[in-house]
């Protein structure tokens, strides 16, 4: 998400941007009402209003019920008004307000499956800073065609559609959306698009995904577009249709994008496996904010903008909402105290191209610059039932992707790299089931042959840096000595004799040397060296 550096993550600008005090947000503690609801799909239906800057239609919420209830809860701005609320067909009385439609049945719904619908309008919230910060952007591209863009991760689904929003429940039927629009506009959506209707001068487009999805890729996006394809064979050997929804203004440069998100895509695959929504499609949609991840509709807004990464053009902003595909929408947070697992490994993803492409000396320096724009002001993990407000720090980003840098050099190319792969392709990790900071702990520790929980607290729920003391000693020793941390590392030590990889210890390691050891030269630690 919101990405714009190849060198540094942008952790200072995007922490300025905030939420502010006064913002509302999603996840926290889950209410007892929503606690015991599993949402299996939406069904979104709205007609968007153009002049009026509103929208107006109805969702249909299928859920389970894991007991009974006389009770349900949704959530849902107030900026919208409801109308009406139905549960199994049979109107009830609600109340709207404080961001909740609070449902009091007439009588006790049973457990089991249940149909929820919600019939609203009215002026959705506009984002003034997209895509810091969330709503609906109605803006014209530059030949006057009215153009919308959706943003909905930091405060959720609730922004347009009534929802559980909480990142620890996604339909695990996935969702249908239909979108009204003038018919000389465009629509593209999350999923496949299952088909487009027309009547009078509006048309309707429905976007349909049968995996599950987290509420905040449920947006679409509206605009004078048209689809430049391509396709390419999957890690796998599926064929996956790629479509990218470019302004008409801007379709003579969408081919190239194409080819290189198909690249893009090949490279994800060599790390993460196959691309997780190969039997929808890989999508990308031109948006007047800077970009976000968006579940097969990827959110781009770079301008086409491009560096060099190995002599070729890459597109950072791209690769990396690309990369949420796997670290967010495939692998997902199911507290957002954990927000890190989306963002800080899709951080240190970023950096793969250049070790492919331009070596290891290059990704090591490329860390070495990006630990500049590590705050460090409060730990990335800070607990459990922390809503997306309290979470979000650039931290996550540079300090998350840093980590991961850490943890390669801890564990070696040959068991890192496929411990990494391994979680993101684990069937009890992905898709349907959400994952905290201990299942990446413990998924990588039993790897690894050794609890890495020490590193991982260290690093993740603490702002330390690792203090190493390197101490004089006479006839040219020295002790090296782990000074604030409960286990043992390796850690590259460079003497007279050269640089050596060496398992240092709290109680400290004696070595020989002529010359002032240098501890971990190339940086794969954040640390600071306490000369003695």
């Amino acid at each position: 998400m919101k990405y714009r550096s190849k060198i540094t993550v942008v952790a200072i600008i995007l922490a300025s941007f905030g939420l502010g005090a006064d913002a509302q947000t999603s996840g926290g503690k889950l209410k007892p009402e929503q606690a015991i609801m599993d949402v299996r799909h939406y069904t979104i239906a709205l007609n968007i209003n153009f002049q009026q800057k509103s929208i107006d239609g109805s969702t249909v919420i299928d859920v389970i019920m894991a007991q009974p209830t006389k009770v349900l809860i949704l959530d849902l701005l107030d900026s919208l008004h409801v109308s009406a609320v139905s549960v199994n067909g049979k109107k009830e009385v609600f109340d709207h307000k404080n961001g909740l439609i609070t449902i009091n049945l007439a009588k006790q719904l049973a457990a089991g499956k249940a149909s929820i619908k919600v019939i609203y309008g009215g002026k959705p919230r506009i984002a003034k800073n997209p895509p810091w910060d969330d709503g609906f952007t109605f803006t014209q591209d530059s030949t006057g065609h009215p153009w919308l863009a959706v943003t909905a991760e930091q405060t959720g689904g609730k922004i347009f559609f009534p929802c559980k929003d909480h990142p620890s429940d996604e339909p695990n039927e996935g969702a249908d959306m239909l979108i009204t629009v003038p018919k000389d506009l465009v629509v593209a959506g999350p999923g496949l698009l299952k088909g487009v209707s027309k009547k009078g001068n509006t048309a309707t487009y429905h976007w349909q995904t049968k995996y599950s999805i987290n509420n905040y890729s449920l947006v679409f996006n509206a605009g004078d577009y048209t689809v430049v394809k391509g396709s390419y064979k999957s890690v796998a050997g599926n064929t996956v249709p790629v479509q990218f929804y470019v302004l008409k203004e801007h379709a003579g440069k969408g081919p190239h994008l194409v080819d290189m998100t198909i690249k893009a895509a090949q490279s994800k695959e060599k790390y993460f496996g196959e691309y997780p929504w190969a039997k929808e499609k890989l999508g990308l949609v031109e948006t007047p904010h800077l970009g976000m991840e968006h579940q097969s509709m990827n959110a781009y807004g770079n301008k086409f903008r491009y560096t060099k990464v190995g002599g070729q053009d890459f597109d950072w902003l791209m690769f990396h909402e690309f990369g949420h595909e796997w670290w967010g929408n495939k692998v997902t947070a199911r507290d957002w105290a954990d927000y890190w697992i989306h963002e800080g490994i899709d951080t240190y993803a970023d950096a793969l191209p250049i070790l492919d492409l331009e070596g290891k000396q290059a990704y090591i320096d490329r860390f070495k610059k990006s630990a500049f724009g590590i705050q460090n002001k409060q730990p990335i993990v800070l607990g459990k039932d922390i809503d997306e407000a309290s979470a979000y720090n650039g931290d996550i980003y540079s300090k998350g992707g840093y980590f991961m840098h850490t943890l390669h050099y801890v564990m070696g190319d040959s068991l890192f790299f496929p411990t990494l792969k391994g979680f993101v392709t684990d069937p009890n990790f992905t898709y349907d089931h959400q994952n905290v900071t201990d299942d990446v702990e413990q998924y990588f520790s039993k790897a690894y042959g050794k609890s890495l929980k020490p590193l991982f607290d260290f690093y993740l729920r603490t702002t330390n840096k690792l203090e190493v003391s390197v101490k004089a000693r006479p006839r040219d020793k020295y002790l090296i000595t782990l000074q604030n941390i409960s286990t043992d590392l390796p850690i590259d030590v460079t003497t007279d004799a050269g640089t050596k990889r060496m398992v240092v210890t709290p109680k400290g390691i004696t070595v020989d040397s002529k010359t002032t050891p240098v501890i971990d030269a190339d940086g794969w630690y954040l640390k600071k060296v306490i000369l003695e």
